[in-house]
């Protein structure tokens, strides 16, 4: 933001936490800008059949006898969504989950809504499962703002800057999913197709595989995998079946997703044991394929545990078993989807597979490791720009409307 100035002259706003402010901005409370008040209780906005949007109950449809309220409001969330303000202009139903606002004359709209997300929600939130506000501490919130003029001028800037932001971040969005439909297209060549365009093909006479190469022989599955049901050693680590990570211990996955997790505290004389490199079929495989382990440990007794057999290359059934076309095979074989099931031992028996030689299956998973190494570079790269992007765009609005920097030329 090096080519945005700060306004000529700036005075000590009288506020700890707000600081310095421009001179000619006044501190105020945000019940001074917008007044606000409880949305109604939901049971009051029940029928499904209008075309009105009900704001504070997950973007559902209404309309109710009630008076509903039709103009410019600010919306501030009052559990679990306080850090997140919307901004509306037309009717819509206010319910309970959400304080909505009446924009004061004397200020703007988008301005007062800019102004929101900066309110620094952890100060006032209370303790409890999820995160709340008072309609109190929210009305004496202390803010700095400038005259009406100025707010709308702020807000243009701001408007037409944030949309370009949004452009950008939408951009690099639709890229990242670009560059996921070519890895997972890319996966599903290989391991059907093999690597090599001019060889003879032949139908495989399996739906989700389609032509193979005339070469490769076409097996049960069985003839590749085997099921395991050695029961977990006494100093097993406990294991996640993720499909973003694969099998690992479940305290990397809680350092890796930034949360906790359930941990299992029944049956767990019950569990499995697996090693590195077998395989587990979890609750959503039919969701994201079957996930190869890659620690030595336990997992719940409910998964199904797969050790390769000699001529099942570990690289090359890695892709396989997470391919689309694959996971297709897995979902023809059962109503589990419908009927909730979990997969089993026998689904996985139904799915035939196809087994190039073991060199050629090596060659496979080794020109997928640099190729799919390539993409999930650029996607991370990708993924770490949007993250800046989104920083940019938040710290702008900080500085605007913080009056650290002069918008008024911008607009």
């Amino acid at each position: 933001m090096s080519h945005y100035t700060p306004y000529p002259a700036y005075k000590d706003s009288g506020v700890e936490w707000i600081g310095q402010v421009p001179a000619h901005w006044r501190c105020l409370r945000l019940k001074r800008l917008a007044v606000i008040y409880n949305g109604q209780d939901y049971k009051d906005v029940a029928d499904p059949t209008g075309e009105i949007p009900v704001m504070g109950s997950g973007g559902e449809f209404a309309r109710a006898s009630r008076p509903l309220f039709d103009g410019e409001s600010v919306l501030l969330g009052r559990k679990g969504t306080i850090d997140r303000p919307l901004y509306m202009k037309g009717p819509f139903w206010p319910v309970d989950t959400m304080f909505y606002t009446q924009i004061d004359e004397g200020a703007d709209g988008r301005f007062v809504y800019y102004a929101a997300l900066n309110i620094p929600f952890d100060r006032y939130s209370t303790n409890t499962a999820l995160p709340s506000m008072t309609q109190e501490d929210l009305s004496s919130h202390l803010l700095a703002a400038p005259k009406k003029d100025e707010q709308s001028a702020i807000a243009a800037a701001l408007d037409h800057e944030t949309a370009r932001i949004d452009a950008l971040i939408a951009k690099k969005t639709r890229f990242i999913e670009l560059l996921k439909e070519k890895r997972q297209a890319l996966i599903t060549h290989a391991v059907t197709k093999g690597l090599d365009p001019s060889v003879t093909m032949k139908d495989s006479g399996v739906a989700w595989i389609g032509d193979v190469p005339e070469h490769w022989e076409i097996v049960p599955s069985t003839w590749l995998f085997v099921e395991s049901n050695e029961r977990a050693h006494a100093d097993d680590e406990h294991l996640s079946a993720t499909q973003k990570y694969g099998v690992i211990p479940l305290a990397e996955y809680e350092r890796l997703e930034g949360r906790q997790v359930t941990h299992a505290v029944k049956n767990l004389e019950q569990r499995k044991h697996v090693e590195i490199d077998n395989f587990v079929i979890s609750m959503r495989s039919f969701e994201g394929g079957i996930e190869r382990v890659r620690a030595r440990g336990c997992v719940r007794s409910s998964y199904v545990v797969l050790l390769a057999e000699p001529g099942a290359d570990v690289g090359f059934f890695t892709y396989l078993l997470k391919s689309s076309t694959y996971i297709q095979g897995l979902q023809a074989t059962s109503s589990f989807i419908r009927d909730g099931q979990d997969l089993s031992y026998a689904n996985f028996r139904q799915v035939k597979m196809p087994a190039p030689t073991i060199s050629e299956q090596k060659a496979i998973a080794a020109h997928l490791d640099r190729c799919v190494a390539r993409i999930d570079a650029l996607t991370s790269k990708t993924e770490q720009s949007i993250a800046l992007l989104k920083e940019r765009r938040s710290a702008l609005i900080t500085a605007a409307v913080t009056g650290q920097i002069d918008l008024r030329e911008a607009a």
